[in-house]
């Protein structure tokens, strides 16, 4: 059993009836269960139990979510690296399917990384609309940028900031946010021992503090007649059901949803709010409310779109040439060039000036020395019709190991220049045909060792 910190354990004994606290605590006997999330962008739900090799179990609270065993281990399977799915605790599947983004949606992802919320949220939007995803932590936010990336998201922008920086720059914008907030993690005691070890009472109380503030913020951004889900991974009242309390007691123009799907829940002790207990379903612990803000949507502030320098013509030039050898079409859209990386930004982008940036749209890639060197984020995001060339590796063939080792392979085809690597159709990232050679483009800091 794991060994739970003994204030947790006396306060949890103090809040539960005995018997149920004996099933709770009984649950620490058990193994955390494993999930992962297809990628609907990539491949249908029927296509996707059809063909993973590894035993997957429906998770009924989340249509695109599975259970799968642990000896699957689906992280060191090519699958993976072509962003095909994201491995997510299925508890924290719930949060998105709350919020019910929609495509066309502005989506908040506050505190987002390392981007299971964020890739969610991406797989319902599809390629209409726009995802933010903020991460306060610059060691974080890389993480976040690169989940996004092979997940395949085109629309996006990946921040760096402060909750009230951004909500100096995003008044009244969101049509949706989300709220994972950064909490004392009680519900992740059985699957990350390590938080045992690093929880206090100080830490939940100064977790609720900081959570008040966020939620103040996110409040500022969210339109009028918008949603936002607050969601925690720990069991503290303070940081949960009082915490809203809070919330609503000084926002008076909120109010609480029902949670979608509730009959897999356990209400909180507050109506309308739910909680996931270990020991009443396949996964760890949370807590979600969902919360709408009323208003006048007459009233909403007008925020500048991103205004761009119209591309060099020796920059269109060279991306151009590039769409003509490599791809079926070209990219539409507004495109902004930041130093020599070359981005298409999402439609209704804000102003950036000022903001600290991770990614600015969909990545195309690098412009110097008058050629174009295409991104690994724009091989992801590219659908089987886009591409002209592709070599085409089995998933259980020695060949995509060595490509994803960035190894040189030899390759007896016709053609050159600039071609789609592929697992089993799935883009994994590029490649160069050079006289018999598929030059490695694989990003070195994604290899495999």
């Amino acid at each position: 059993m794991t060994a739970l910190p003994e204030r947790f354990v006396e306060r949890m004994k103090r809040t539960m009836e005995e018997e149920e606290a004996a099933s709770f605590f009984a649950s620490y006997d058990e193994n955390a269960a494993h999930g992962l999330r297809l990628n609907p962008g990539k491949i249908s739900r029927d296509g996707f139990t059809d063909r993973m090799p590894f035993s997957l179990t429906p998770v009924p609270w989340c249509p695109p979510g599975f259970y799968y065993n642990e000896e699957d281990r689906p992280g060191k399977h090519p699958y993976h690296a072509a962003g095909v799915y994201y491995i997510q605790e299925p508890s924290a599947m719930a949060v998105i399917e709350a919020l019910k983004p929609e495509p066309g949606d502005r989506v908040l992802d506050l505190c987002a990384a390392p981007g299971g919320k964020s890739t969610h949220i991406a797989g319902y939007l599809g390629d209409r609309g726009l995802l933010v995803a903020n991460e306060i932590h610059p060691t974080r936010v890389k993480a976040l940028s690169e989940n996004l990336e092979r997940w395949g998201a085109r629309n996006i922008l990946v921040t760096n900031e402060t909750p009230d920086r951004m909500a100096e720059r995003f008044p009244a914008f969101f049509d949706k946010i989300v709220v994972d907030a950064p909490c004392s993690g009680e519900g992740m005691f059985r699957k990350l021992p390590e938080a045992c070890e690093d929880w206090s009472e100080e830490k939940v109380a100064h977790c609720a503090s900081m959570q008040t503030d966020i939620l103040a913020d996110a409040a500022k951004m969210l339109k009028p007649g918008g949603v936002m889900v607050y969601s925690t991974c720990t069991f503290a009242e303070d940081e949960n059901e009082r915490q809203i309390e809070r919330f609503l007691a000084a926002h008076p123009e909120f109010s609480l949803d029902p949670v979608a799907q509730q009959e897999y829940f356990t209400p909180g002790k507050l109506e309308h709010t739910v909680r996931l207990w270990p020991h009443k379903l396949r996964g760890e612990g949370h807590f979600l409310a969902r919360l709408r803000k009323s208003g006048d949507t007459e009233a909403l502030e007008t925020v500048q779109e991103e205004k761009v320098k119209p591309l060099s013509a020796d920059v269109r030039r060279v991306f151009e040439a590039f769409c003509r050898e490599a791809l079926t079409f070209t990219p539409e859209g507004r495109y902004a060039l930041f130093g020599d990386q070359l981005y298409l930004l999402a439609d209704g982008l804000p102003r950036l000036n000022r903001l600290k940036i991770s990614r600015a749209g969909w990545h195309l890639g690098t412009v110097k020395k008058g050629r174009f060197e295409p991104s690994h984020a724009m091989a992801l995001a590219l659908k089987p019709e886009e591409w002209k060339s592709g070599v085409d590796f089995s998933a259980d063939s020695e060949e995509v190991l060595r490509y994803l080792r960035g190894e040189t392979l030899f390759w007896d085809a016709a053609g050159k220049g600039w071609t789609i690597v592929t697992v089993d159709g799935f883009p994994l990232g590029w490649g160069k045909l050079v006289q018999g050679q598929l030059k490695n483009h694989y990003p070195k800091g994604l290899r495999m060792l």
